[in-house]
């Protein structure tokens, strides 16, 4: 069974940073892609980056140059670095991952890490 486990998450002042993991456990193909998205209080679940297998990244506009993505293959891990923290940057992060084979899509989702920046 595919689990996502997030760890990182807290309460930092406006300015600080906080890096965010998700380790995967269980059996999982090797290609497939990684994500961080988050939802804040009264909005909808939102993609903040992505990274495949691969190592190519995609970024949500409003965190360009601020928040970095990377992984670590060998130890089924993601990373989301974010420096410069906003006060609106404050929701519950999740943890996704994505496989997509020649018959279906696997999607799993972790149990999220709350983000809160203070002004």
């Amino acid at each position: 069974q595919v689990q996502l486990v997030e760890s990182g998450g807290g309460l930092v002042q406006a300015g600080g940073s906080l890096r965010l993991s998700c380790v995967v456990s269980g059996s999982i193909f090797s290609i497939n892609t990684m994500g961080w998205y988050r939802q804040a209080p009264g909005k909808q679940r939102e993609l903040v980056a992505s990274i495949t297998s691969g190592g190519h990244t995609n970024y949500a506009d409003s965190e360009t140059g601020r928040f970095t993505i990377s992984r670590d293959n060998a130890k089924n891990t993601v990373y989301l670095q974010m420096n410069n923290l906003k006060p609106e940057d404050t929701a519950v992060y999740y943890c996704n991952l994505v496989i997509i084979t020649l018959f279906r899509k696997y999607e799993y989702w972790g149990q999220g890490t709350q983000v809160t920046v203070s002004s």
